[in-house]
């Protein structure tokens, strides 16, 4: 590769204004010596006192001189030249050096960045792990809890409402009432923590999406909440079934509505649910579209976090958690975008075949029926987090 630097440009032109310079003397004296010889005879006829042959011996020791000096000049001039390129090739060599270090210093650089960065992944791990398993130790202990809790609220709540049956007195009624409601939201608890610690077996059906779909809409039509709300459906007639828990399926449903609609101002709004199936992949995907408040930025990562809740007294917490255990208990995908002006879309990923699970010969879905577990406020609220 040619060598463009300055250096080098300095370099070639101090040799050739050297070589230049030698070169002229050389020019400008050996013609005059020349021209000296072949004249003298003519220059001492006319100037007889300047004939001495010391001036012959002079003349010849001059044009000598520069012979000499000129063979001299060339030989200092390759000895600098071969000095020079020597040179070169040593600036060459610690250029290549330079670069080799500089080269090193950078992957070096980036090394020690990636074990920077895989010390923050496994510090994130570690802190992951740690929550995972007080997870794991808050599910085993609600497992315990609920079956000693569970239990004796059956019993309280089978007398509260006998003595609601017999209360005459209005304000003693509002306070059955009020302890009735207290039961149910505690057995909703409940059953919320055995849900999220450990889900039931799948009891896989084939589910037509647009049937259940238009149940969960007729049973939630005539709700109070979704009073101002129109609920659309977007859903192709040729979408194939999927194998999945009809249950579960619809427990994950109905709460992404009720989230959906508690979102809501109290003007109203929309909620459209839509299905797909995904390009190239034996998957379908099911979109929860409203337009209602969105989730902040920060609490966005958040809300499948078991027992957060924005909603203070009304919720759980374990609405979406519940959700996205059962998701990912028919090996599938949720995941929840909310964009200001936009609205909130709540996206599932469901494959359409539970690969390595037998399904029970069951039929699809048949609509006039309320959806599983959809029929009793309790089940309502226990998925209302």
């Amino acid at each position: 590769m040619t060598d463009l630097s300055p250096e080098r440009g300095l370099r070639v032109y101090r040799q050739t204004r050297a070589r230049t310079m030698v070169a002229a003397a050389a020019v400008l004296l050996i013609p005059f010596a020349v021209f000296f010889f072949l004249l003298r005879e003519r220059l001492w006829a006319f100037a007889p006192n300047l004939r001495h042959p010391e001036l012959d011996y002079l003349l010849i020791c001059a044009v000598l001189g520069v012979l000499l000096a000129v063979g001299f000049g060339q030989i200092v001039s390759q000895h600098i030249l071969q000095l020079l390129h020597e040179l070169e090739k040593t600036m060459r060599a610690v250029t290549q050096r330079e670069r080799e270090r500089d080269s090193a210093q950078s992957e070096l650089i980036k090394r020690l960045e990636e074990e920077r960065r895989l010390v923050h992944e496994k510090l994130q791990f570690e802190s992951q792990l740690a929550e995972y398993e007080k997870f794991a130790a808050l599910a085993q202990l609600a497992l315990g809890a609920a079956h000693e809790i569970n239990n004796p609220l059956l019993g309280i709540l089978s007398h509260l409402e006998l003595e609601l049956k017999d209360a005459r007195n209005p304000e003693e009624r509002i306070e059955i009432e009020q302890c009735i409601e207290g039961i149910k939201r505690i057995s909703s608890t409940v059953r919320g923590l055995i849900h999220y610690a450990r889900p039931g077996p799948l009891q896989l059906t084939k589910i037509n999406l647009e049937l259940l779909v238009s149940e969960t809409f007729a049973f939630l039509f005539h709700q109070p909440l979704f009073r101002n709300i129109q609920l659309e459906k977007r859903i192709p007639a040729d979408l194939p079934a999927i194998t999945a828990d009809a249950n579960q399926i619809s427990q994950v449903l109905m709460n992404l509505l009720l989230n959906a609609a508690q979102a809501m101002p109290p003007q109203g709004g929309s909620i459209s649910v839509s299905a797909e199936k995904v390009k190239f992949a034996e998957k379908v995907e099911l979109k929860v579209i409203d337009t209602g408040v969105v989730i902040p930025a920060d609490i966005l990562p958040h809300v499948f976090v078991p027992f957060f809740t924005t909603k203070r007294g009304k919720g759980t917490g374990l609405g979406l958690s519940i959700s996205q255990a059962y998701i990912r208990n028919h090996s599938g995908e949720i995941g929840i975008e909310s964009i200001p002006n936009r609205g909130t879309t709540v996206r599932m990923v469901l494959p359409i075949r539970q690969q390595g699970r037998p399904s029970e010969p069951v039929a699809e879905v048949i609509t006039g029926e309320s959806p599983p577990e959809a029929a009793s406020d309790g089940a309502i609220k226990a998925l209302g987090g």
